[in-house]
């Protein structure tokens, strides 16, 4: 079985100026793009969840029970969001769990390609003067897949709150690069968690893999920082994970829950914290965090599962290294996101 390791064949790169040297069908470049702008508090008419790949139009046809001029009209008027992002292609590919939303009125943002610099976002006065713009990392594309190191903060997919995600950078760093295609994501990290995000670029890949997903991942791997010494330098952690009425998961041996299997092995420690590799064999809704702060353990900077500490300004969880078996051709793709500088530096 041939591994391809991303990680060896980065090297950064504008986007704007220059591009990576291909080799092999893979991108050898670094690039980064730039947020579109935030598109503004738009009412929605209705909100709906594709359940099939299908283009835009027939999709529309079927929901709305209208004419295809009808359509046409709405996408001209910019009235129609996909994943967050505007659309006015009529025959732009939808995927499952695609989430489509049609708007009240006109939505005055940026269509991708995106701009070459956003306005500095303001979704609340903390947030103010933080960044001008979000930056993010491609570190791995071939003809099927591309993949990000996903930045702390930015959601995987857009919420009812937030439309910058990191669906949107994906699919305006796809069309600025002149590539007739869209980001499929194909999993999903929490928001506060940063490193490896994948997406495929097409359909067919997409379905193939979304439908034996679970089955197809061979490795899943974080670093983590937890507070404390931990009693065993490495162990498997085996239990199920159940949601309470306030949404936060919680570890329990009631076998009707979600199956979880986590294994950590200590790398390095201090008096008040230590650094863990981390593997899951399943990958459920704040697993690591759930199942160290059963140990507890909790992850540094995560209050919601009893994290007291936040030396680093941040959760202290870093998803480091994705390896999964392609759909088609049957080789283990292995991508590799670099551990933040932070995370060693509390051990020096």
């Amino acid at each position: 079985m041939e591994r391809r390791n991303a990680e060896k064949r980065t090297g950064q790169v504008s986007v704007q100026k220059e591009s990576g040297k291909k080799q092999g069908g893979q991108v050898r470049a670094e690039k980064t793009t730039r947020a579109p702008t935030k598109y503004g508090d738009n009412p929605y008419t209705a909100v709906y969840k594709v359940n099939r790949s299908d283009t835009l139009m027939e999709f529309l046809l079927r929901k709305c029970n209208t004419s295809r001029n009808n359509v046409k009209s709405m996408l001209a008027r910019r009235q129609v969001l996909v994943n967050g992002s505007v659309v006015t292609q009529f025959d732009f590919p939808l995927g499952k769990d695609d989430e489509v939303k049609l708007s009240k009125k006109s939505v005055q943002g940026n269509i991708a390609p995106a701009p070459k610099k956003r306005e500095m976002e303001r979704k609340s006065k903390t947030e103010r003067g933080k960044r001008e713009q979000t930056v993010v990392r491609i570190i791995y594309e071939d003809e099927d897949f591309v993949a990000i190191d996903k930045p702390v903060g930015l959601l995987s997919v857009e919420s009812d709150n937030e439309t910058e995600c990191a669906f949107s950078h994906v699919f305006a760093y796809l069309q600025q690069s002149g590539k007739n295609v869209r980001p499929y994501i194909l999993h999903r990290i929490d928001k506060e968690t940063s490193g490896v995000l994948v997406f495929a670029k097409n359909p067919k890949i997409y379905s193939m893999l979304k439908m034996h997903w679970n089955e197809s991942v061979t490795l899943r791997e974080y670093y983590a920082v937890v507070e404390g010494r931990m009693e065993k330098k490495e162990d498997t952690l085996v239990s199920y994970l159940k949601e309470n009425k306030n949404n936060l998961m919680y570890s329990t041996q009631d076998i009707t829950g979600q199956k979880a299997i986590t294994k950590y092995s200590l790398l390095k420690e201090n008096e008040q914290y230590s650094l863990l590799k981390v593997q899951i064999e399943t990958g459920k809704k704040n697993q690591i965090r759930v199942h160290m702060s059963s140990l507890n353990h909790p992850v540094v900077g995560d209050d919601k599962y009893g994290g007291t500490k936040n030396p680093l300004k941040r959760l202290g969880l870093h998803a480091s290294k994705l390896a999964f078996i392609h759909p088609v051709k049957k080789e283990e793709i292995c991508i590799s996101a670099s551990v933040p500088a932070s995370f060693r530096a509390l051990f020096v």
